[in-house]
């Protein structure tokens, strides 16, 4: 699909080489435009705040100041009609399970080839989404994992403890760095995520990380 208008693009990544070499590809596709970079969040937004919106956004999910958890967040609420593309290395169901919550409409690897790159552009302007083949099953697997996981959680009683381990388990944090977070030994996060498991009857993190997002106990 090959549009009949220019769509202007704006970069955001603390790796110059990687932006650089971005910018130079989209500019040589057909009706794309590179309207700005950024090194960080905070010169993204400086940049939108100016008036200089883009239709897409390609995203760095980890940069200095604000990352692209906190740059998703601030742009759905301020610039719900930036379309953005997530770029990242990692692509965990946890990750997905933040970033569909805040918005954000695909993911791309940063090592993408140049003809998924223009499809993931052209695509996510005709359609509103773009999804790698990876990402597709991943977001699969998530509802599959939603439609088995329906326990709510107003339906069990959780001590403060339980509800801040919920919480921690939505991030990126391993379960050590839980332990650390929590000033718990780590066979004591152990037992609290396994009696967790056991008390809302789901069996993964990602089911926690489904439930505690349903549930309200983290809003992204």
């Amino acid at each position: 699909m090959i549009p009949k208008q220019t769509y202007q693009i704006a970069l955001a990544d603390d790796h110059t080489l990687v932006r650089n070499a971005l910018a130079r590809l989209i500019n040589g596709f057909e009706h794309c435009e590179v309207l700005h970079e950024s090194n960080d969040g905070r010169e993204l937004l400086d940049r939108l705040k100016a008036g200089k919106v883009p239709d897409i956004l390609l995203l760095d999910l980890n940069m200095p100041h604000l990352n692209g958890y906190e740059v998703a967040e601030r742009l759905q609420a301020d610039f719900p009609e930036v379309r953005v593309l997530m770029l990242t290395m990692y692509d965990s169901e946890l990750a997905l399970i933040r970033l569909l919550q805040l918005g954000v409409r695909g993911f791309l690897k940063k090592d993408v080839h140049p003809a998924e790159l223009r499809s993931a552009l052209y695509t996510v302007m005709d359609t509103g989404y773009y999804y790698s083949t990876s990402a597709a099953g991943k977001i699969a697997n998530l509802f599959r994992t939603q439609q088995r996981d329906k326990k709510s959680l107003p339906n069990a009683t959780l001590s403060d403890q339980e509800i801040r381990f919920l919480s921690l388990a939505c991030s990126d944090l391993t379960y050590k760095e839980i332990a650390q977070e929590m000033h718990l030994t780590p066979r004591a996060v152990d037992v609290l995520r396994d009696q967790l498991f056991f008390k809302l009857d789901v069996r993964s993190r990602v089911g926690l990380a489904m439930l505690a997002l349903k549930n309200g106990v983290i809003t992204g």
